[in-house]
């Protein structure tokens, strides 16, 4: 494996670190799902708590950098060239349900650029990461997009509203977590995947990690970091999906 930037190794750090908070409350998330309260209020202060351990820790290494995160939104410090982009949980309602399919979802953008790119699943202890430039990894293991050429043998990942449009058309999943079908699609377990109206902070770190590992994207710049369109996929199949969407 090449050497990781250390913006990178901090982030894995910060990562870590935030993941314990995450294992433990998920462990009781099972006892509250028969409580006539559920699980809900908890699953949102742990949220925030992650947050805050990320923000923290990542602060530490680098004090100036500013932050664009789901639960705090926009944090301008001095320097605003350099900005974290984070989802504490992406997946929080599989999180909410007892589902283990969610993840913390960390980049780094720098000149308007994503530079950096993490995806942590805590339960499986799996790890995606790139620098851009540098490739695509999972687990400290280089990994590439999938091979395959024929749609029919592929399988796409997309929200509901995908799935009700395209379903008959591709072999589709709703996995409920966008960080994760992205690193999927980069290490080759997906073939595609499409969203709309997304924000930046579930699809930041997954782009990067897609193309590091050699597959395609649209370009998400031309949308609102609230409302973007994303388009995934390996480079043999991107062109064959975007044409079953552009159908539909």
């Amino acid at each position: 494996m090449n050497s990781i930037s250390p913006n990178l190794n901090v982030m894995i750090k910060a990562c870590e670190k935030a993941s314990k908070v995450i294992i433990r409350d998920f462990g009781e998330v099972e006892n509250l799902q028969v409580a006539k309260k559920g699980p809900r209020d908890f699953v949102t202060k742990t949220d925030k708590r992650v947050e805050e351990i990320l923000i923290d820790e990542l602060m530490k290494a680098k004090k100036s950098y500013s932050f664009l995160s789901e639960e705090s939104g926009k944090i301008e410090n001095k320097d605003k060239n350099n900005i974290w982009i984070i989802d504490p949980i992406d997946g929080t309602t599989n999180f909410l349900h007892g589902i283990p399919h969610f993840a913390i979802s960390v980049a780094l953008k720098i000149d308007g650029e994503i530079k950096s790119a993490l995806i942590f699943d805590p339960i499986k202890n799996e790890i995606f990461f790139a620098d851009k430039g540098n490739g695509a990894y999972f687990n400290n293991h280089r990994i590439r997009v999938s091979k395959k050429s024929n749609l029919e043998d592929c399988l796409f990942s997309s929200d509901q509203n995908g799935l009700k449009n395209i379903f008959p058309v591709l072999n589709m999943r709703n996995t409920g977590c966008a960080a994760l079908d992205l690193a999927y699609v980069g290490s080759g377990r997906l073939d595609g995947f499409f969203q709309n109206k997304i924000n930046l902070w579930d699809v930041a770190a997954g782009v990067l990690i897609v193309q590091e590992a050699g597959g395609a994207t649209n370009d998400i710049k031309k949308f609102s970091e609230n409302s973007i369109d994303i388009r995934a996929a390996s480079n043999n199949i991107y062109s064959k999906m975007m044409e079953k969407l552009d159908n539909f």
